[in-house]
């Protein structure tokens, strides 16, 4: 079987058996000549945990992007529960709605409280009222462990402190599937685990995933399946034991080498 021939009725599958949430069919995506997506076919399923992981510049965050149509797609089909994504723009509105998503920078309001920052999406967006959003937003961010700093704005936050506001404000909008880009990448080392830690417990409460991550320790422990992308193609797919124990594609090996990973 060809490395990047989505294996969506394998045991190791978590949820195989029921439709996939979102599903991937020869996505391409190109900047001018450069082509940034080539043909990239994949599945997603309910509460499933998956990892990207791969060089940089190989396409695992353009993918997704173009996962709530934050960047257009230039060939094939992205499909969530069944339905491609849409063209107008009011109706991809609904579809962003559920999908919460994590950047490697925080996006926060910086005039706002991390409680505002939380509340403000369900009242704008959702129509909730004020005291009942508020009352969600400090549920929200006792979850992630920052009850005590809903009064603090971005400034006086940590940047492990904002990224967890950040999943607290995504988590808001309570939605199906959650995207995270690199979402440790711009953090001190000491506050990588502080958010790894909120991340992992998502998982654990059943939360369906995407995450783009450099953090492999994390993708071995929590992901059901592992991408490996290389120059914008899918080269091995599979469950974390086969992609960090026992590889079947020399550059897999070769990546993961780089970054020192033993196993």
């Amino acid at each position: 079987m060809n490395a990047t021939t989505p294996t969506a009725l394998s045991p190791a599958r978590k949820n195989a058996d029921q439709p996939p949430v979102l599903v991937y069919e020869n996505v391409r995506k190109l900047y001018g000549d450069f082509v940034a997506l080539r043909g990239v076919s994949l599945q997603v399923h309910k509460g499933e945990v998956m990892c990207l992981i791969g060089p940089s510049g190989s396409g695992k965050s353009t993918l997704l992007r173009c996962t709530n149509a934050l960047e257009t797609i230039d060939g094939g089909r992205v499909l969530v529960d069944g339905v491609a994504l849409p063209s107008q723009e009011s109706q991809v509105r609904k579809v962003r709605q559920r999908m919460g998503m994590v950047f490697q920078s925080f996006e926060l309001f910086p005039h706002k409280s991390a409680l505002d920052n939380v509340a403000m999406g369900p009242v704008t967006v959702l129509g909730m009222p004020e005291d009942k959003a508020r009352a969600r937003a400090m549920v929200l961010l006792e979850k992630v462990g920052l009850a005590n700093k809903a009064g603090n704005f971005p400034a006086n936050l940590s940047g492990g402190q904002q990224q967890r506001v950040a999943i607290a404000r995504a988590l808001a909008m309570e939605p199906e599937v959650m995207l995270f880009d690199e979402p440790t990448s711009a953090l001190d080392p000491e506050t990588v685990g502080e958010v790894l830690s909120v991340m992992q417990k998502l998982a654990q409460e059943g939360m369906t995933m995407i995450v783009v991550t450099h953090e492999m320790g994390f993708a071995r422990r929590v992901a059901d399946w592992v991408v490996v992308f290389e120059a914008g193609a899918i080269i091995e797919q599979g469950p974390p034991t086969q992609i960090f124990d026992n590889p079947t594609v020399e550059r897999t090996r070769d990546f993961l080498g780089h970054l020192g990973w033993n196993g």
